[in-house]
């Protein structure tokens, strides 16, 4: 271990924060163990209870680090005011995926042990947060739309939710670009808020949906037009 006297106290920190990261990102904090922090960094035990108090301390300050580096990120997206909404879910897209690239081991250390469905956990408080801000942009934009802007929170936690998951499956599967598959979330994000309907129904399930859809083609699709004969055709 003489290599633990080769780094100063914030060297070593820094190098223990690195090594905490790694590891839990591929593991998962239940899974790592202080003797396996220990012996990646090449330090005892000691210096990461010096340092750290434990792994659980290592582990709040890895996920604090990763949190106020992926918050600043998303609230810059956000900050500024009077811009389209289609601009904002560019932006939004374009900044947690960044994140994901850049910052890899730790979007795996907040999704791996911060489920966004845990309403508890930082990652899904800070995701609230930025849900919010962009339910309040939509609302402004349903106004003028004339959309209800009672429903503006429910779209904006869906547009958050599929940024989210779809960064999570691209984060392991790196065959398109950032910027192109922000261009794929957002086309599905854009080309649906611009063209919704003001009373969305269900057509073919739930009550009078079911009933709808169990109704005489004819009465929801124009009939086909008949086929042209031979006959008609050279006549």
């Amino acid at each position: 271990m003489a290599n633990a006297s080769r780094m100063s106290s914030y060297q070593r920190r820094e190098q223990l924060i690195c090594v905490g990261r790694a590891l839990f990102a591929a593991k998962g904090f239940e899974s790592v163990s202080v003797e396996e922090i220990a012996a990646t960094a090449k330090v005892s035990k000691p210096i990461v209870y010096e340092h750290f108090g434990g792994k659980e301390g290592l582990y709040a300050v890895v996920v604090d680090r990763e949190m106020r580096a992926l918050n600043d990120m998303l609230i810059g997206a956000l900050r500024a005011d009077d811009v389209h909404p289609r601009q904002i879910v560019e932006r939004t897209t374009l900044a947690l995926l960044t994140y994901i690239e850049e910052n890899t081991e730790g979007f795996q250390v907040l999704a791996r042990d911060s489920p966004t469905t845990d309403p508890t956990s930082s990652f899904s408080s800070l995701l609230g947060d930025v849900s919010t801000r962009v339910g309040q942009i939509l609302e402004e934009w349903f106004k003028r739309q004339k959309l209800p802007a009672k429903n503006a929170p429910y779209y904006a936690q869906m547009l958050v939710g599929m940024t989210v998951y779809t960064g999570q499956y691209w984060a392991d599967r790196r065959k398109l670009s950032k910027e192109q598959l922000a261009a794929l979330i957002v086309n599905l994000a854009w080309n649906g808020l611009s063209r919704m309907e003001a009373k969305p129904t269900l057509r073919f399930e739930g009550g009078k949906a079911s009933k709808a859809a169990a109704a005489p083609e004819s009465e929801h699709e124009p009939a086909e037009e008949p086929a042209t004969s031979s006959s008609d055709q050279t006549s």
